[in-house]
């Protein structure tokens, strides 16, 4: 498409410059106009309204085509990038990215059919000129290359000055964030209200105001150098070439007339400079998140439709230890490991620790959103490598502590829904207030505990050999607990499933096989629950249905 919107905008700016010669030429006729001069000029004049027609026409199937897949592909590169890698940037530049820069990048490749047909006008009638005089076009060369140097050091101060645009876009996103999630508090505290709106909130406003004001004068100093240099070739042209070169009066009102007929494309073209800029520096974000639109890049789909392995299934951390970059404010670097542990299938454990002991980046590096930086981690033997991470996440269903609860549910057989969807609901006392319609929970505008049932719902319908729960009992109801405690995990278990659960809950320990103590991100103690000494035992909890 690109290729054809290029050759279009070709003609169309050819066609053009034809138009420019041969109307000089019937100008610079002393009688009647030749009937070849005037065939060619309707000929002419098709083919520019015929092609700049076209043009368009591509130009609008083109946007809309760019746009959708630009971000398709984006959001499919992003699920495919390192989750430390997006974490380590951060939502606000994540979202950025996926607004702003997706917008600057389309609108970018959507300037390309203009840029070919002045581009192309801008050749043509350079060629044309330099058919009236190579000497004269020789002394233009040299003038634009002297021009140019000075525009392009103007244009690196205007790229920077979009850089610097967008990063303050990116902190005032960020801000815009705070004031949306932490609504409830700021409207609890006028002090802290007034201070988030003035020193936040306005000061990110104003740096971003600034920071677009300073590009704007930077742009406007490239484009005033331009004109400077555009009509002082035009006064050269008329004061000095006729002095200096022999030229006739068709040459000279030639180069007068096609100078002045550069005008448009000249400044259509530097017009296109903001825009091309800002799809510049958009690039070069998508490539500090690695989101690099190589498709050959990321894992294999052979690796990730590649089936689970056969049950039962055994996981092995052996010297599997993961660690976090350290920042200007951190006075060491946070290390999860060395691990060495084995679960398994038809195995209850519980992992304890205190706050900051690496828990949840023990859940992640387990389920292999965090592949471990030295060791291995092994599924039934084999190590899983860069291309086998995917297929090994499909092995675990998770709750984290922090979860996303979507309303549909996607990924799952409807004849699976239709068989346990209700009895889910029922079995976590939910069916009273949502019901399963079309494949998706009827509401989740329910409080934190109920989202938290329904996102533990949607886990046990996936049927995976792996369940991993990230404090889920933390803000549940004692009645929840116990049916969570009591019914849910020892039936997970007894149907061959191996079960994780990050917990504070000892009270509970003793249902379980094992309990996996983390301390500073070691692991330093594995113990039998029923030890004594380890956990205190508790009576039988009733089956809740």
């Amino acid at each position: 498409m690109v290729v054809l919107m290029a050759l279009t905008g070709f003609l169309a700016g050819l066609s053009s410059v034809g138009l420019l010669a041969v109307i000089n030429r019937m100008l610079n006729e002393p009688a009647a106009v030749p009937a070849v001069l005037a065939g060619a000029f309707l000929v002419l004049v098709a083919v520019k309204i015929f092609t700049n027609w076209l043009s368009q026409i591509l130009l609008v199937k083109f946007a809309q085509e760019v746009i959708v897949d630009i971000g398709i592909r984006l959001c499919r590169k992003m699920l495919q990038t390192p989750l430390r890698v997006l974490e380590r940037h951060g939502i606000p530049q994540v979202l950025t990215t996926l607004t702003d820069d997706t917008s600057a990048l389309a609108w970018s490749l959507q300037s390309l059919p203009g840029l070919a047909v002045n581009v192309a006008t801008l050749v043509g009638c350079s060629l044309y000129l330099a058919w009236l005089s190579w000497m004269a076009f020789m002394g233009i060369v040299v003038l634009t290359v002297i021009g140019l140097i000075g525009y392009r050091r103007l244009y690196r101060r205007f790229l920077a000055s979009n850089q610097a645009v967008r990063e303050a876009r990116t902190v005032l996103f960020r801000h815009f964030r705070g004031l949306a999630e932490g609504m409830k508090e700021l409207m609890l505290h006028r002090s802290r209200r007034e201070e988030f709106l003035s020193m936040e909130i306005e000061q990110g406003a104003r740096t971003l105001r600034d920071h677009n004001l300073h590009a704007t004068h930077q742009y406007l100093a490239a484009e005033a150098w331009t004109q400077t240099l555009f009509y002082g070739l035009i006064g050269i042209i008329l004061l000095l070439f006729p002095e200096i070169l022999t030229l006739s009066n068709e040459s000279l009102r030639g180069y007068v007339f096609a100078m002045l007929y550069m005008v448009s494309p000249m400044w259509a073209v530097i017009g296109m400079v903001p825009t091309l800029s800002r799809g510049q520096v958009a690039l070069e974000k998508l490539d500090e998140l690695g989101l690099e639109l190589d498709t050959a890049h990321g894992e294999g789909p052979q690796e990730s439709a590649r089936p689970m392995a056969a049950e039962p299934v055994r996981v092995d951390l052996a010297g599997a230890m993961f660690r976090y970059e350290g920042g200007a404010t951190q006075d060491r670097q946070f290390v999860l490991g060395p691990i060495d542990a084995s679960l398994k299938s038809g195995e209850l454990v519980f992992v304890i620790g205190g706050n900051g002991s690496g828990k949840s980046t023990f859940v992640k590096m387990l389920v292999g959103l965090y592949p471990p930086h030295s060791g291995e981690i092994r599924l039934n033997g084999e190590v899983i490598g860069e291309a086998s991470q995917d297929w090994f996440r499909q092995h675990f269903s998770v709750v984290f502590s922090d979860f996303f609860l979507f309303q549909k549910l996607l990924g799952l057989d409807e004849a699976v829904l239709n068989r346990s969807a209700e009895e889910c609901l029922k079995r976590l006392c939910m069916d009273h207030k949502v019901r399963i319609e079309a494949g998706a929970f009827s509401t989740i505008d329910l409080s934190q505990g109920q989202k938290k049932r329904l996102a533990l719902v949607a886990a046990l319908l996936e049927d995976r050999p792996f369940y991993v729960f990230d404090e889920w009992a933390a803000d549940q109801d004692p009645q929840y607990k116990e049916i969570f405690y009591g019914d849910l995990l020892p039936a997970l278990r007894r149907r061959g499933k191996g079960v994780i659960v990050v917990t504070h809950d000892d009270r509970y320990f003793h249902l379980g096989d094992r309990v996996l103590k983390l301390d500073e991100g070691r692991m330093v103690e594995q113990a039998r629950s029923r030890d004594a000494g380890t956990v205190t035992a508790e009576p039988p909890i009733p089956h809740y249905s």
